[in-house]
Parts: C-alpha cells; structure tokens; sequence
C-alpha cells in the first residue's frame, strides 16, 4: 500500500472525484445495466431457476453468464437491457443532498429533488402505500420475486432520502410520502416470531422471513419513524426486529445471512448492512444491546472480511467460488460503515483512510465513473448504478460533509 494520505489532501481528491463523477453521471444517463443483468432477462432467469432445481446439471445453464461475467462483463448487454433502480435513485439523492450539506450549493438540493421525483413515480404499483423494489424479475433460490414487488431491503433507503431531504425543507408533500412509507413496513412486512421477545420479519410482502438484514432494515427505519413521528408501535415492532438481529450474532461477532441453516455465509456488504442499521438505533435511543454488538461485530469485522492490504474481502465464509477479487460494493458499505462508528471505534479511522485512498488510486476511471469490479483477470468496467456506483458516490459525499 502506498502511504497514508493527509486528511487534508484526502478530502481535496474526494471532493475532485465526486464532481467528475457528476459530470459523468449527467453524461452517461440515470439508467444502466446491473450485476443481475445476466439472470433478469427470460433466457438468464431460466437458465438460473433451473440451476437452483437441479445444481450439478443447471451448471451447464448457467456457465456462460459466469463466463461472460469472469472474461467479458460488457456482454451483460446481450442478455438485458438498461433501466431505472429505485434503490439507486435514492443513493443518488442522497449523495446530493450530502454535497448541498458541505458546499451550500442550491443546484445539488435541486438535483437530488429530481431523483425524489423519479422516486414518486417508480413506486411500486398496486399498492396503497408507498413502496419500492426491483425492476427486474429476481430470480433466487425460494422461487422468482416479481419486478415492482416491495423489498424491506430497498424501500428503507427511499425513506432516508425523503427524511434528508425533509430535514432540510420540510415540505407536507414530502412527509406523507415518510408516514405513507411507515404504513407499509409495518402492515405489509410481516413478522413471525422467533423467541420470546423476538421476531424476523419477511423480506417482501409474500415470504417468510429470516434474513438478518432484513430485519435490520426494519427496526432501523421504524426506530426513526417511532422518533420523527412519536409513536411507540412503531418502537414496539422494531424492538422486536431488532432482537431477533442481537439474538442470532455468532458467538465470534458475525452474523449469517440468514438464519435457515441454508445461506450460512457471512459476506462484507450484508455486514455493513447490518452494523449500520446498530449504528443508526444506537444513535437514536443509547440502546446498550446495540453498543455490546456492535463491539463484538466491529472485532470480527476487520479481522476477517479484510484482505493483507488493509482492503474488503468479499467473504469471510464463501458459499461459492467467486469470480471476482473485489467488489465496490463492499467498499462504499465500508465507508459508509466507517463514517457512523469511526467516533465509538478508533480504529475504523485507519480502515477509512486506508479504503478510501485505494478508491482513488485504483478504482475511478478517467471519465469520473467507478470501476465495478476486480476481476482475477483485469476489471469489470460496465457502471451498475445499483450495483456500486451510486453507493459509492452516496459514501464519499457523506464523507466529504462530515
């Protein structure tokens, strides 16, 4: 590793590389491919339905997408075309807002104005309250999620988006689109307890539950709600969820993606995911189940989901070999993760510097986008909004205003 950069100088090149990036964005469209782009048009969703059914068989199915996406990343448009992510949207009108916030720049309030709009109009339809999810069939091992199907893991950051923006211009339209929100995680996620005073809640509207960011997610966004709006039912559900996320961390800190005895891995991204959601309610309510795991978490965090030089490792516990090396993703998760702990946890400072540094010496491309992935053979340079490149734009704007 090169060494550290100054704070000083760091936060100079950060603030260079987010304003290319918009200048790239701005060129380059608010639609892209995606990291399921392989497997969301009819011929990649049967191919991989079929390889769930029948492994060793469906391998043949489903080789050339993982060829393509190890030799030839670009060919991604062969099998689907670009679209618009939700999920994404609301990273970008986060990331903007961020930029207003350290710069008091107007325009960047209008531009992430504009993807709240957009985020008006992608709503999940069907649905009496507001709601958001793929727009792509998602095909998984439980059986194919319908394009526009609500996800707890999408929806939560639409609803960070609206708040940010709100707190800034608290404008009637924009709080009832949060209360609309609320309803939703409440009444259209289900819970199914688990213990005593514990329950995991369901992913979508239809399934049974059991992913520990899904719940995550959910006492998270409720703990704000129960806050913003003052009501205790709100407290009351998510207190729920989140025991149920205390209740199954792993005695070494971690925690598996689910809780079926099935999707045993522990992976960097849905561990951010869910010290961030700890981070969040902590902040809110001084819960100490939170700091307590949060501690364990952290420890278990930088000694297993980083590689030699100090960058994220995909998996501690793989559940299949992978084609990649690294991923942004896991890197705008581990900024993000850094900037809400790095005060409780000294030493998220250094993974910090570190991370973002080897962002911006290897990983922005000389037109302002990111990189998506290293590959073992070279880079994955096709942009996925959803699949990077707007969450790492999102952590480097929260870090340019903190």
């Amino acid at each position: 590793m090169q060494p550290l950069v100054t704070s000083d100088l760091l936060t100079g090149r950060v603030a260079a590389v987010l304003n290319r990036f918009t200048r790239w964005l701005d060129a380059f469209g608010e639609t892209s491919l995606d990291q399921q782009t392989f497997f969301a048009g009819p011929v990649g969703r049967f191919a991989k339905a079929f390889y769930y059914r029948h492994p060793r068989v469906g391998l043949a199915a489903v080789a050339p997408m993982i060829f393509c996406e190890a030799f030839a990343p670009s060919a991604r448009a062969i099998f689907f075309n670009r679209i618009r992510f939700p999920i994404a949207d609301a990273h970008f009108a986060m990331g903007f807002v961020f930029l207003y916030q350290a710069t008091g720049k107007m325009a960047f309030f209008e531009r992430a104005i504009h993807f709240l709009k957009a985020l008006e109009t992608t709503r999940c339809p069907g649905y009496q309250e507001y709601c958001w999810g793929y727009p792509f069939d998602w095909v998984t091992r439980n059986g194919a999620i319908k394009a526009n199907t609500p996800l707890i893991t999408t929806t939560p950051y639409v609803y960070e988006a609206f708040l940010q923006a709100w707190r800034i211009d608290p404008r009637d339209e924009w709080k009832r689109i949060l209360e609309s929100i609320v309803r939703h995680a409440t009444l259209d996620i289900k819970d199914f307890k688990t213990s005593e005073h514990a329950s995991c809640c369901s992913y979508t509207p239809f399934d049974r539950g059991g992913e520990i960011n899904a719940a995550a997610y959910r006492a998270s966004m409720l703990t704000s709600a129960c806050k913003l709006f003052s009501k205790d039912g709100y407290w009351r559900v998510a207190e729920r969820n989140l025991n149920f996320v205390l209740e199954n961390q792993n005695s070494d800190g971690s925690w598996y993606y689910a809780v079926d005895g099935v999707r045993d891995f522990v992976d960097h991204y849905h561990t951010c995911f869910v010290m961030k959601a700890l981070a969040k309610i902590h902040a809110l309510t001084g819960h100490d189940g939170c700091l307590e795991a949060l501690s364990k978490g952290v420890h278990y965090y930088l000694g297993n989901l980083f590689d030699t030089d100090g960058l994220p490792r995909t998996f501690s516990k793989a559940p299949r070999l992978t084609v990649y090396k690294r991923e942004l993703y896991d890197c705008a998760e581990c900024i993000n993760l850094c900037v809400l702990l790095r005060d409780q946890f000294s030493k998220l400072n250094e993974t910090l510097n570190i991370v973002v540094t080897g962002i911006l010496n290897d990983w922005v491309k000389p037109n302002g986008a990111f990189r998506s992935r290293r590959l073992h053979f070279g880079w994955d340079d096709v942009p996925m909004h959803r699949w990077g490149q707007s969450q790492m734009f999102r952590s480097l704007a929260a870090l340019y205003a903190s």
